[in-house]
């Protein structure tokens, strides 16, 4: 059975989680949440904005040995994608990933990081369109799509492309 990990902080978006872990696991797929932050329960958001459930972190980043995993997801959430690009143990993490050439799906505000890990820098990608300009700056071409795959890079725009999302990373494992 593969194992998708997902790393994600505090205030990351609920559904982007929840809704693409659930959906994986339904198609046969073990998950692990990581966790960056100082504590396992972790706190989700609806729309950044309004408090969602909490979820407690099966690890801790600092315990992760990346072998461990066959992909990697990183939900979005503005404050979670901000916390997540300025955290140096989840770039280690998510190059480690991608230098393996896992999976690396990472949807809404999450592309973000690509930029601060130095991946965006000449791929194809898409985000939630506010970050395009940013995307755009870093050396990435943006596209205003459900999905973007280049590589093993899967990038998504916002909740509304859960399902395709998540049928790019079933296809990436496959």
């Amino acid at each position: 059975m593969k194992t998708i990990a997902f790393l994600l902080h505090n205030n990351f978006e609920q559904a982007e989680y929840e809704d693409v872990n659930n959906q994986l696991k339904d198609k046969g797929y073990k998950t692990v949440l990581i966790t960056t932050n100082e504590d396992k329960e972790v706190q989700a958001m609806k729309q950044d904005v309004d408090k969602g459930d909490t979820f407690t972190a099966d690890i801790f980043a600092s315990e992760v040995k990346v072998a461990d995993y066959d992909a990697l997801v990183l939900p979005g959430g503005t404050v979670n994608a901000d916390t997540i690009r300025g955290n140096k143990q989840a770039h280690e993490i998510i190059n480690a990933i991608n230098d393996a050439g896992k999976p690396l799906a990472v949807i809404c505000h999450a592309p973000w990081i690509l930029i601060n890990t130095g991946i965006a820098k000449g791929k194809t990608l898409t985000a939630y369109p506010t970050l395009q300009t940013d995307l755009e700056n870093a050396g990435a071409n943006y596209v205003d799509k459900t999905v973007q795959v280049e590589g093993n890079l899967i990038t998504s725009r916002n909740p509304d492309d859960i399902t395709n999302f998540v049928d790019a990373i079933d296809k990436a494992l496959s």
